[in-house]
């Protein structure tokens, strides 16, 4: 069990040092996912940013996905997904979350893009892996731009998910494996949901980091 998301995300970055030689792109998933990213960008020194996807919730029970929008586009949906929504439904879920998406690029980036993929190591980073739908839309948003080498990387996720990821991408490396997991929480003993101003926090302590090593440059 990890203390909290600091403690988490500085014991994931210790199991990924291996990438240290590489300058990694490190691309946390909001909210939780970018202050374990942060603390392991800070173990590798490596290049940190927020790559935005929403969980798609069923409308009578918002905090159940049967899919995940990343920022590009890239849809994925649980294969059952049709058998309790019908395609107007979807869509307009589909339609909110577009719009989340876009006031959270301009929130957490200033409306920036994501910087190029194209042959770097790019390792995706969340606070816990339950039903992965967040991450799969993601690695197919990342797929569209050719990184040398797709990682995922969560202090812990459930052993369900755990095959269906290693076959989408090129490593997954998950310090706690969970036979029974429901429930991100579950293996945290400080654990609540983000703000915004605490996603900015962080976000705005890496600007600052990148400034001074310019400075010092």
């Amino acid at each position: 069990m990890f203390a909290n998301r600091e403690d988490a995300g500085n014991k994931l970055g210790k199991t990924l040092k291996k990438f240290k030689p590489e300058k990694p792109l490190i691309l946390g998933i909001p909210r939780g996912g970018i202050e374990v990213g942060y603390y392991a960008a800070l173990q590798l020194n490596s290049d940190f940013d927020a790559i935005i996807v929403r969980k798609l919730g069923y409308p009578q029970q918002p905090e159940a996905a049967f899919g995940a929008l990343a920022e590009d586009g890239s849809l994925y949906l649980d294969p059952w997904s049709d058998k309790y929504l019908n395609k107007e439904i979807i869509e307009n879920v589909i339609t909110k979350e577009k719009r989340e998406i876009e006031r959270r690029i301009k929130k957490y980036r200033g409306g920036k893009d994501l910087p190029s993929l194209n042959d770097r190591v790019v390792i995706l980073v969340d606070d816990g892996i339950a039903t992965g739908a967040t991450v799969f839309a993601a690695i197919a948003m990342c797929r569209k731009q050719a990184p040398r080498q797709l990682v995922v990387a969560a202090p812990v996720s459930g052993v369900s998910r755990l095959s269906k990821l290693e076959e989408e991408v090129d490593e997954v490396i998950i310090p706690q494996k969970k036979e029974q997991f429901y429930a991100v929480s579950q293996e945290y003993r400080e654990f609540s949901n983000l703000s915004d101003q605490e996603v900015m926090h962080f976000m705005n302590l890496w600007q600052k980091k990148l400034v001074q090593q310019i400075d010092t440059g």
